[in-house]
């Protein structure tokens, strides 16, 4: 990537610069009302273009000096824009050709604020290669982001000892979103959040969290600024905030209805116990001992049913992860249950890895053996109690494999599984029924993993592995260290 200003050169006559293209000529005449003395900010460019085989997506990442409004506590910040999300050119060099009524490319382009140092005269350069990152994620996986998911990152964005460790997704408070000649674009802002923060936007959800910034100057205000400096979580800050959360985890659950991570899964055979497919009993595979199934939701919606087909087809056979899981928590008309995946470096050889017959051989188990690494395993509180009891369902998809395992309570409708055959399998997709007996169950087991209302970090991690068993229900679980 390269650093340059925006705009022509007059010493230059104008036939040796080629026209804007009408994409980026729209999304360039927003931001010249937003900032219309700054018509040449500083620009990150890639080098060499993505359509033409250069690494990075975006095309730019333009950004610009706000002053902030100082008397309603907005204060001078950073702003970065980017540019090739949405199509910019509308030839189908990048993005499928689209109409102006339907989303542009991906439908989205990312900012993000970052509070100005006092002593900094230009913008820091690295929140360009996280946006790049977030877009590599985006093409390759398919999966938009939007306002109220989460990405879990695990280190400080700009790897320093910063506690701002993880992001969450907003609307950008001036930018919204527009129309271009090849669609509409929504600008998602990037929020920087601790882990306790994020901890909460996924036992709760990340608009609620969000709401709590806002009010709070010091976590970001109404603009969401994030603060690389700032020491304190919104619950150092205001003690009253960790009440407010649990108490939206008690009445509402929690909306997210996924993760991506480690996890496999084999037949119990009810009579032998454990039909162990691997001579190494504690080995956590990727992918099924047999075979599993499609799942849903609370409603299983179609829609998110083919999102889970599509990217078992893809394979994901991941060895060198893009991105760190990134969970989804934004509700989509009632159907909360999609949900972000960590897809390989290359996926075009893939896409026929799980034949389309696969997915529609059904298999029936009457026990299971289900196994998890501790980063996955650590969501199990979660996933019984801010989901299953709450009436919904909870999947976890592999990283590493073409395999989904998802728990679905009693109440949600459209799934494979019944009272009479609480564990089936279809193709790579497995449901697993907890009905509310083996909620309550696995709710109190799953206590010495963590309380869900308790955001801090983590003591210490618990001693692995972890094995929970039970035998009325003829299943297993099993959590082993993150490394495989």
């Amino acid at each position: 990537m390269a650093v340059h200003k925006v705009g022509n050169n007059q010493n230059f006559t104008a036939n040796l610069f080629p026209p804007t293209p009408l994409g980026l000529d729209a999304l360039y005449s927003l931001c010249r009302r937003i900032y219309p003395d700054q018509d040449n900010p500083l620009q990150v460019t890639a080098l060499v273009k993505y359509w033409l085989g250069g690494p990075d997506p975006l095309d730019y990442i333009s950004m610009y000096t706000n002053p902030g409004i100082p008397s309603q506590g907005i204060p001078p910040h950073w702003h970065y824009i980017s540019y090739g999300l949405s199509d910019l050119h509308g030839d189908g060099r990048v993005h499928d050709m689209s109409r102006p009524d339907l989303p542009s490319g991906f439908g989205f382009e990312l900012t993000f604020r970052l509070k100005r140092e006092p002593e900094e005269t230009a913008p820091p350069t690295w929140p360009a290669a996280v946006m790049q990152a977030l877009a590599k994620y985006v093409f390759q996986s398919g999966n938009v982001l939007c306002a109220g998911d989460h990405v879990s990152w695990h280190c400080a964005l700009d790897n320093s000892e910063s506690r701002v460790q993880h992001m969450l997704m907003a609307e950008d408070p001036q930018l919204g979103s527009t129309c271009t000649p090849f669609g509409s674009v929504n600008f998602v802002q990037i929020v920087g959040v601790c882990a306790e923060e994020l901890r909460a936007a996924q036992r709760w959800n990340g608009s609620g969290v969000l709401e709590i910034f806002r009010r709070l100057q010091d976590a970001g205000g109404t603009w969401l600024i994030t603060d690389m400096r700032r020491g304190e979580s919104m619950f150092e800050i205001d003690p009253m905030a960790q009440e407010e959360v649990a108490r939206g985890i008690e009445t509402e659950g929690s909306n997210l209805s996924g993760v991506s991570g480690r996890c496999s899964w084999s037949q119990l055979d009810t009579e032998r116990g454990l039909r162990r497919l691997s001579d190494d009993g504690g080995l956590l595979r990727e992918g099924p001992a047999t075979g599993p199934d499609v799942p849903d939701l609370p409603q299983i919606s179609k829609q998110d049913s083919q999102q889970i087909k599509t990217a078992l087809r893809r394979g994901l056979l991941n060895t060198k992860p893009i991105l760190p899981p990134i969970g989804k928590t934004q509700d989509v008309n009632d159907n909360d249950d999609h949900f972000k995946k960590e897809l390989p470096d290359s996926i075009g050889s893939n896409l026929e890895v799980l034949d389309s017959t696969e997915l529609l051989t059904t298999k029936k188990f009457e026990g299971l053996h289900l196994t998890f690494n501790l980063e996955s395993g650590s969501l199990l509180p979660l996933a019984i109690k801010g989901r299953v009891k709450h009436g919904r369902h909870f999947t976890f998809q592999s990283v590493l494999g073409d395999t989904a395992i998802t728990l679905v309570a009693s109440s949600v409708t459209g799934a494979l599984v019944c009272a009479e055959h609480p564990y089936v399998a279809r193709g790579s997709w497995l449901q697993v029924l907890v009905p509310d007996d083996l909620a309550d169950e696995m709710a109190c087991s799953f206590e010495q993993l963590g309380c869900l209302e308790d955001f801090s970090a983590p003591a210490s991690s618990p001693t692995l592995p972890k094995r929970f068993f039970w035998p009325e229900h003829n299943l297993r679980v099993t959590i082993l260290e993150d490394k495989v």
